[in-house]
Order: C-alpha cells, then sequence, then structure tokens
C-alpha cells in the first residue's frame, strides 16, 4: 500500500488578503478537537453544542453524544483553546483539547477509567441500599425509619448528580435527562418524607420507588458507558498499533529510542515480529509485512529494498533496515486514525432532526406528567396515584435512546469499515451510500492494473529505435501510466536505449483527455490518440487498419508524429493494460446488491468495449474528456439515477466531486484522495460492493435504532400517565433504552466483507 498523503481531515482553504472586505468563507481554517466530560443525554450534547458556537472565531461546531467528543472548525489563529474550554466549562461540564500527542491522549484515557471506576462503586452503593427496599411486603416490612435510612444516601449522595445536572440544565433554560429524574425521585421521596414526618400510620410509602430508580438510571448509564467505550474498538485497535519504541542506527551503533523521537531520514531496523515504528522505504533485507489493521488485507506483503512500508504494520520475518519517509501527524497511521475520528465526530443529516426534537423532549414529558398528575389528583381524586403516575412518566421517558441511535451506529460503521480498509471522511457520504444505485468506473487504475506495458511498436520511416526514444524523451518528465510504459520499454532497448535522456525537451504541453505536443531535439513532436492527430492535421488512415486489430485486443494505441512544416506519421506504440483478477467479482458483487456499473474512460471504443465483454459491464462510454466525465456523472442524476463514481486519476477528479458518493483508489493521486468521501485503501475493486454494504448496514442500524427510542416512548409514556407502570418498571425499562440501541449497533461489529477478501477477526 502506498502512503496516502493527502488523507486529511481538514482542507484549509486558501488565506485572503487581509481586508475590511475579508471573505471569511474563504479563510484558512483550523480544527480543534475536545474530550467532554459530564453529558447525560441528547440535550445535554446540545447545549455543548451551542456554547461552543457562540464563542468568537468557531465557524461550525458538533458534539457527538456517543464517544463524547466535540469538533470545532474555525478561522485560523482566532481559535484559542482556552476559550472553547471556558465556554464547555461555563455551560456545565468539562472538557480537555485533544492534541494528538500520545502521552497526553494517555493521561485523557486514564481520567475517563478513573471516572469509570468511580462511577462503578457508585452503582455498586446505591445496588446494595435499595435492594433491601424491593423486598415484597408479604416478606417483610421494613420499619418506616429504616426505609429513610436506606434511601437517603441513594437520593442525595448517589443522586446528587443528577440535582447538579439539573441545577444547571435550569440555569441554561433548557430541559435533560438529570432534571427528568431529579424530579421524578424528588417527589417520591420527599411525598413519602412528608408522610412519615406527619406520622400518617399505615400509609404506603415510596422511599423504595425513589431509591431504586436511581440504583436503575444508575446501571443503565453504567451499562450505557461501557457499551460506548465498545463503539470506538476500531480506533483504540489503531491506536494500539503505533510501537512505544524503534531502535535507530546511530552511526555504527543501534540505539532504542521512543518511536515519537524518531525523525524522517532516520534508519530505523525492525526485527521479525516488531511494528515498524515509521513509514518508510526498504533498504536492506526482506520480510513479509503484516498489513492487515491498515489496509484489511489479510494476507502477509513481501518487501524488498525499494518497497514502501506502513507505520504500525508487523514484520512478519526476516530483519528490515527502513529510512523513514513520514512520522508524526503526516504518517499514514496517524492520517487514518485522524479520518475516522473526524468522520465520527461530524454529525450525519438525519441527527439534526433527531437533535430538532431532543430539544423539545424534556418540556413535553414534563407537560405530560403534570397533566397525568392533575387528571388522577383532580378528576380521579387520587393524589397519590397521580404522583406515582407523574413519577413513572418522568422517569420513563428517555432523550438518550434518541441522541445515541445515529452516533452509535455511525461510529461502528466507520469503525468496521476502517478495518475492511474503506476510510469514510465524510459521514453525509456513509449516510447516501446506501441509496447509490449506479456506479461509474474509470477503467485505468481502478479495473485495470494501472501498469501498462508496451505490446507492440509499429514504425513508419524511422527505426523501432528512434520511435521509441523520441516517445520517452517527450514524456520523460510525466507520471502518466502510458508515459511510464513508454520509458520502461525504452530502457529495455539494450545498450544506448536511454539515449532518448541526451534529447533536449525544449517544450512541453499535455491536451487532458487527448495527449501532448513537445519539441524535442528542434523536432516538433504530436503523440495521442486519434482526436489530437485529427486536430494537428496529421494523416494516419494508412494506419488505421493495425490499430483496430489492436484495439481488439484491448491496447491503447499511441500515434507519434512530426509536426513542423508537413505533419507526418512517424508510427504507432500499442500499449496493454491487464484487468485486475479481482474486478469481475466487483462488477459481479454490485450486480448482486442491485447497483448497475457503467465503464466511463477517455480510451477509445474498441479497447474501452474489450474490457467492458470481459467484465460482464453492459453501459460504456469511450473516448471522455475529463470535463465530459463530470458532465456524465450529472447526466446520470438528471436521470434520477443516484450515483457515485470511482477512479484515481487526477482526471477523475471533477467527477468524483460531481458525483453522489466519489470513491477513490487509496494507490492513485493525491487530489482524488483529497476530492472523494470514501477512501479504497488498497487498489481491490471489489471494496466499492463492499463499501456499499457497509453504508446499508449502517443505515439499517440507525433506523432500528430511532425505530426503538420512539416507540419506547411512544408506548412507555401513556402507559405511564394511566398509571400501567410503578415507578420502579419505569426506571429499569429508561435503563435499559439505551443499553438497547446501543447493543443493537454493536451488533455492525460482526459485519464483515463479502467482495473483498475478508479482514481478521481478531486484533492484535
Amino acid at each position: 500500500m502506498s502512503t496516502i498523503d493527502a488523507a486529511n481531515v481538514t482542507e484549509p482553504a486558501p488565506a485572503a488578503a487581509a481586508s475590511p472586505g475579508l471573505d471569511v468563507a474563504r479563510a484558512p481554517r483550523e480544527m480543534r478537537s475536545l474530550a467532554i466530560s459530564g453529558m447525560t443525554c441528547a440535550t445535554c450534547a446540545l447545549r455543548v453544542e451551542r456554547a461552543l458556537a457562540a464563542v468568537p472565531g468557531v465557524a461550525r461546531a458538533e458534539v457527538n453524544l456517543a464517544n463524547s467528543r466535540g469538533s470545532v472548525e474555525g478561522l485560523a489563529g482566532r481559535l484559542r483553546p482556552a476559550d472553547l474550554l471556558a465556554a464547555v466549562r461555563r455551560a456545565g461540564y468539562d472538557a480537555d483539547l485533544l492534541t494528538g500527542d500520545s502521552a497526553r491522549d494517555r493521561e485523557i484515557a486514564v481520567a475517563e477509567a478513573r471516572r469509570m471506576k468511580a462511577e462503578t462503586w457508585r452503582l455498586a452503593v446505591a445496588v446494595v441500599l435499595s435492594v433491601p427496599l424491593l423486598a415484597p411486603s408479604s416478606v417483610v416490612i421494613l420499619p418506616a425509619w429504616l426505609q429513610l435510612t436506606l434511601a437517603t444516601p441513594v437520593q442525595l449522595i448517589i443522586g446528587a448528580r443528577f440535582y447538579v445536572g439539573a441545577w444547571k440544565a435550569l440555569r441554561a433554560r433548557i430541559g435533560n435527562m438529570d432534571l427528568l429524574v431529579a424530579l421524578g425521585t424528588s417527589a417520591a421521596y420527599f411525598y413519602s418524607l412528608y408522610l412519615l414526618l406527619v406520622g400518617t400510620a399505615g400509609t404506603h410509602l415510596y422511599f423504595d420507588s425513589a431509591a431504586v430508580v436511581i440504583a436503575l438510571v444508575t446501571l443503565g448509564k453504567w451499562l450505557e458507558a461501557r457499551a460506548r467505550r465498545s463503539t470506538a474498538a476500531q480506533i483504540k485497535a489503531l491506536l494500539s498499533l503505533r510501537p512505544q519504541r524503534a531502535r535507530v542506527e546511530r552511526g555504527r551503533e543501534e540505539i532504542e529510542i521512543p518511536a515519537d523521537a524518531v525523525a524522517v531520514g532516520d534508519i530505523v531496523v525492525v526485527r521479525p515480529g516488531e511494528r515498524l515504528p515509521a513509514d518508510g522505504t526498504v533498504i536492506g533485507g526482506h520480510g513479509d509485512v503484516d498489513e492487515s489493521l491498515l489496509t484489511g488485507e489479510s494476507l502477509p506483503v513481501a518487501k524488498a529494498p525499494g518497497d514502501k512500508v506502513t507505520g504500525g504494520s508487523i514484520n512478519g520475518g526476516g530483519l528490515l533496515r527502513i529510512e523513514t519517509t513520514a512520522v508524526g501527524e503526516e504518517s499514514t497511521l496517524a492520517r487514518i486514525i485522524a479520518l475516522v475520528e473526524g468522520a465520527q465526530a461530524r454529525k450525519a443529516p438525519m441527527q439534526h432532526l433527531v437533535d430538532r426534537v431532543a430539544g423539545v423532549f424534556v418540556p413535553v414529558v414534563a407537560a405530560i406528567a403534570l397533566i397525568a398528575f392533575l387528571g388522577w389528583w383532580l378528576l380521579a381524586g387520587n393524589f397519590a396515584a397521580g404522583l406515582i403516575a407523574a413519577v413513572s412518566v418522568l422517569v420513563i421517558a428517555c432523550p438518550c435512546a434518541l441522541g445515541l441511535a445515529t452516533p452509535t451506529a455511525l461510529m461502528v460503521g466507520t469503525g468496521v469499515a476502517a478495518r475492511a480498509g474503506i476510510l469514510i471522511r465524510d459521514v453525509e457520504a456513509l449516510e447516501r451510500a446506501h441509496r447509490l444505485d449506479t456506479l461509474v468506473l474509470d477503467k485505468t487504475g481502478t479495473l485495470t492494473e494501472g501498469r501498462p506495458a508496451v505490446t507492440e511498436v509499429i514504425p513508419n520511416g524511422v527505426s523501432e529505435r528512434e520511435l521509441l526514444q523520441l516517445a520517452a524523451a517527450a514524456q520523460a518528465g510525466s507520471e502518466h501510466p502510458l508515459a511510464r510504459a513508454v520509458l520502461k520499454r525504452a530502457r529495455e532497448l539494450g545498450p544506448g536505449g536511454d539515449d532518448f535522456s541526451s534529447l533536449p525537451l525544449e517544450e512541453f504541453q499535455s491536451h487532458a483527455g487527448m495527449g501532448l505536443t513537445a519539441r524535442v531535439g528542434g523536432r516538433r513532436l504530436v503523440i495521442g490518440n486519434r482526436r489530437l492527430m485529427q486536430r494537428h492535421g496529421v494523416r494516419i488512415e494508412e494506419s488505421e487498419a493495425q490499430a483496430a486489430q489492436l484495439e481488439m485486443k484491448g491496447c491503447t494505441v499511441m500515434w507519434i508524429a512530426a509536426a513542423d512544416s508537413q505533419p507526418t506519421w512517424l508510427g504507432l506504440i500499442a500499449v496493454a493494460d491487464p484487468i485486475k483478477p479481482e474486478a469481475a467479482a466487483a462488477v459481479r458483487h454490485l450486480a448482486r446488491i442491485g447497483v448497475e456499473t457503467v465503464l466511463l474512460t477517455g480510451d477509445n471504443e474498441r479497447t474501452a468495449a474489450v474490457v467492458a465483454a470481459a467484465l460482464g459491464i453492459r453501459r460504456m462510454l469511450a473516448g471522455v474528456l475529463p470535463q465530459e466525465k463530470a458532465a456524465e456523472v450529472r447526466r446520470l442524476q438528471q436521470q434520477g439515477r443516484q450515483v457515485g463514481m470511482a477512479g484515481d486519476g487526477v482526471n477523475d477528479a471533477p467527477a468524483l466531486a460531481a458525483a453522489d458518493v466519489g470513491f477513490a483508489i487509496g494507490t492513485g493521486a493525491d487530489v482524488v484522495v483529497q476530492t472523494a468521501a470514501v477512501t479504497l485503501m488498497r487498489g481491490d475493486p471489489r471494496l466499492l460492493g463492499d463499501a456499499i454494504a457497509v453504508s446499508r448496514a449502517t443505515y439499517r442500524k440507525i433506523r432500528q435504532g430511532l425505530f426503538w427510542a420512539f416507540i419506547y416512548n411512544v408506548i412507555g409514556l401513556p402507559a405511564a400517565a394511566l398509571g400501567l407502570l410503578s415507578p420502579v418498571i419505569a426506571g429499569a425499562a429508561m435503563a435499559l433504552s439505551s443499553v438497547s440501541v446501543i447493543s443493537n449497533a454493536l451488533l455492525l461489529r460482526r459485519w464483515r466483507p463479502a467482495g473483498a477478501q475478508k479482514a481478521p477477526r481478531s486484533v492484535r
């Protein structure tokens, strides 16, 4: 796998000139990530989000309840971390700045572990004190003073967090889950205390309801926290790939240093079984490197001198000496982690609708509770029944399940996709990809190997050697696959075959989708396809029959002509690019999941038809210029289709941007990786079907989670208001609602790629 140099999470826009009319939309941006603690429900996340958005310089703020992370984007130089942290604290929560520093991130993780341990102790105390209150009255009747003694610590000490959260919510003029729990349990506890103090004999007390509800809610939050930590399993797996130490050559000695201290240009030594500390190039030794957790490729990849390697992969055998090329935040592993974390921090469009519902959820629930209380008291004349109904309404309502359904499924979905070698940089794309019914495929590098080789050289009036040398000299600086094939063939001519390097390249101009013109050693050359020959008045009729035969074999034909005073055809070079062995299976897999494939290429129609026929692709568009590719994508969209585009070349970037979802082959050009919403970490086209499949699986989990969250509240609230649920049952249902939504999303971790080679099930 090649290093994905452009897989950045943020893409700063060009700096605008400093002037009174500064265009804020075009000003350079920067990102900040925060770890936020103290949030309990969707309204908490919404409150923190609004507080961050109000900070001067902030252009966008998003808070993810599922992983307790915040993402802030703002004007470069104006986004002060201290202001962001202060805004979160004013909102009533705590926050830490995530800097990417591994030591600092470990400190934050340790603090989170301490909070989890404290939560465990609170849960244990709440359970120990509440269980005796659940004893059936037919077995034993606890004295009223003993009920008070057991319930008071639970209500006022264990439940203090709910009062604190409720007070902060009231100060901010919003409602949250803490407010609902505090109101409901306080009503039951203080009403029971009143009955006890006035000495009403034989009256049933509700200390058990108050204490048990707090214990059950605490249990639910504890289970929820454990489940939410599981949603980040793939990020944790990626973070665990970073080795702590590295062995570096210093002169003739090998010394061991912290992996963070490795610099670009260092020579690191990696022994069998060790992880590579950084990206680099092998300069000595041979070995089989396991890149499964980075690319999803389950088979080790043989590495030899000259091959690129990626930090975090495992050296399976043989001693490797590696010259580092990227370290720290510039490494492939760091970029992958940043990409996945960035995607998980963003909100899907569906989540914004859920946030609006959550914003009015608590006031509506409070109104229902008040109506239930007044109805039972005033209409039925039963104050106690009204109180219990109101308490049940308050504690059964759960805005958490609504807030967690979408982000939890997205976190798990992006995680399992990353494990399979599919990097999703845009969660909106993940949500859109499930609707795709058409996938436009570029040919070269996507369906073919992208490593074409010269198969035929047909000169006209010059020798084969001279024709190749002229063509190679004109393309000496080009990175185009066809140019590389010509250069390789010229070097293979034997002694003197590389004489093209001595021919001066005086002029060069590329003609997108057609070829190039150049001046080499005083001769003006035209190299390209039929369209370019026609533009320059080169007559190629006598070579058409030969070219047609080569194109029927699947070759791409390049015409070479001299365009001095009289345009003269000098010959043609045929280049063949083998079809990837996985391409046919990829097309079949896409067909099975209901996605039609369209071959779109700048190559000639005959060559494209051969490839399409071999792969079973029915729709084909050949001879398309780069700017025309985007137009073809838009034309398909105008037909009502949901269109994805997959490519790896610079000329594919406009079409990738125009598509509903762009898929970049990770081994392709950097600009393609920047433009596409989804990046495939290896050049296996079967990953395209897997990317769409994981999107559909994720979207199913989102819909299931939202369905159960809504149904739970739609059924539970009326039942509680009608007195059909006791507070204890309501509290248990509320505690389990969020856990059930998260657990359902976690089932997505069982997803396995069906099209591409299966990723490993275990994490080393």
